[in-house]
């Protein structure tokens, strides 16, 4: 698709509708539901570009992996199943399909090279390399120095084999190289304990529980006495995707008149930080939980979100790794609160898929936000002073799917119409999203 074009609101959001998969627990349950043994049943599986990266990377390493109708179906034969590929494999612009992958790879007894896009291949990979070095795994990867410091990127070439469990203090906070440790970690003989600074999402941890893994939680640390089978549940529902909702519960926040349900959205405590920031913000939201087979592993609800008057807040460091995804469309909201709103530490955006701190802050200006970043040697401060108007202008998506949703969102609320360069990157997590949005208008 070419240049997409938005205009402001005419009628207010209206009606409901179900989100799409989560994308995070899509990968976790299909690359789990390969090493397990027996044939697991995953409905509702998030159908896009990313998702369908790891089914094909899984499929090149031997697994049998069936779509039907709107259930994907994995047969398992055990931890060790895993065939040597014939050539490199591809993680697309995936870096969850990357850096999970590199924790499984690592226990098998055969040599794989994973190759990434121009995109991925500039992601720094060392933050999940190195610990998975100290297990006992061989890599080679590509090696540069940029801004100064020695990192790491695709291609990566890694041989498995034995490996040894493990006491590791993330250094940093990433759900994906902590979930990179643990899949690795089935396959040590002994306990690997992981300890975390700052939560993460833990959907790995609840994925592993429900496959019969012997992981254990006390505080901050996460232990797991691998060499263990893991057995198929035989049938997981994926709940919908937080990440994606969020897009919608700040449209419907920011423009007069909006209500919205947003059904069977996973509410993960360790994923709502958007819903807690918004509420410290003013908005109007409900959670309606509902009890269901979801229970077991995830959290399941209903969001009702009305349009409201917000004020802006302090977001703490703390808070950033459960609201990351998220970052990028309540940078709009704060354009539309009154009062100042302050993101501390919000770096990790520069290694997305495209610096998402500078993609949003030089699209916000363009349409006439106030927006500044404070660096702090690594750290990146976010500070924007709201309620200015929005004007409608030319902006980028940069090739990134949350930079182009959040853009067409704050055109929906700008003076003029609004074009954005670029979105087919949207199907990168939300095929639908335009399809959903006509329908609420």
């Amino acid at each position: 698709m070419s240049s997409f074009q938005i205009r402001p609101l005419s009628h207010p959001l209206r009606g409901q509708f179900f989100s799409p998969a989560d994308k995070s627990v899509t990968h976790r349950a299909i690359i789990i539901s390969a090493v397990a043994k027996g044939k697991t049943t995953i409905k509702n599986f998030a159908v896009n570009d990313d998702c369908l990266t790891t089914i094909d990377a899984l499929r090149r390493l031997g697994v049998e992996i069936t779509i039907s109708k709107s259930r994907l179906i994995v047969l398992g034969f055990g931890l060790r199943s895993l065939k040597m590929p014939p050539k490199a494999i591809s993680a697309g612009n995936s870096g969850t399909t990357m850096r999970l992958l590199l924790g499984v790879l690592s226990g098998q007894n055969f040599p794989v090279t994973l190759v990434a896009d121009e995109s991925l291949s500039k992601r720094p990979m060392r933050r999940a390399l190195e610990p998975l070095r100290k297990m006992g795994a061989k890599i080679n990867a590509t090696c540069e120095v940029r801004h100064a410091a020695y990192e790491e990127y695709p291609p990566i070439t890694i041989q498995g084999g034995n490996l040894k469990p493990i006491t590791y203090k993330m250094p940093l906070a990433s759900a994906q190289v902590k979930s990179a440790v643990l899949l690795a970690s089935l396959y040590c003989k002994g306990i690997t304990k992981i300890t975390e600074k700052i939560k993460t999402r833990d959907h790995t941890e609840r994925m592993l529980k429900l496959f019969g893994a012997d992981i254990k939680i006390k505080g901050d640390t996460i232990s797991i006495n691998g060499n263990k089978e893991l057995v198929s549940p035989s049938y997981i529902n994926i709940p919908g995707d937080i990440s994606s909702a969020g897009f919608f519960i700040v449209a419907a926040s920011i423009i007069a008149g909006c209500r919205l349900v947003i059904k069977d959205v996973g509410l993960n405590p360790t994923r709502i930080g958007i819903i807690r920031v918004l509420k410290r913000m003013d908005a109007d939201i409900k959670l309606r939980a509902q009890s269901s087979e979801l229970k077991a592993h995830e959290p399941v609800g209903d969001i009702i979100v009305k349009s409201s008057g917000l004020k802006g807040i302090k977001v703490g460091r703390r808070e950033i790794p459960s609201l990351i995804d998220e970052l990028p469309i309540l940078m709009v909201a704060a354009c539309c609160a009154k009062g100042t709103t302050l993101f501390e530490g919000a770096e990790e955006l520069r290694v997305k898929e495209t610096d998402r701190i500078n993609s949003m802050m030089q699209n916000l200006r363009k349409m006439g936000a106030d927006i500044r970043v404070k660096q702090l040697k690594s750290k990146s401060n976010i500070i924007i002073r709201g309620a200015k108007r929005l004007v409608g202008t030319k902006v980028s998506s940069f090739g990134d799917h949350r930079t182009a949703m959040s853009m067409i969102i704050a055109g929906l609320r700008a003076t003029g119409p609004t074009i954005i360069d670029e979105v087919d990157c949207i199907n990168k997590s939300f095929p639908d999203f335009l399809k959903v949005l006509r329908g609420l208008r």
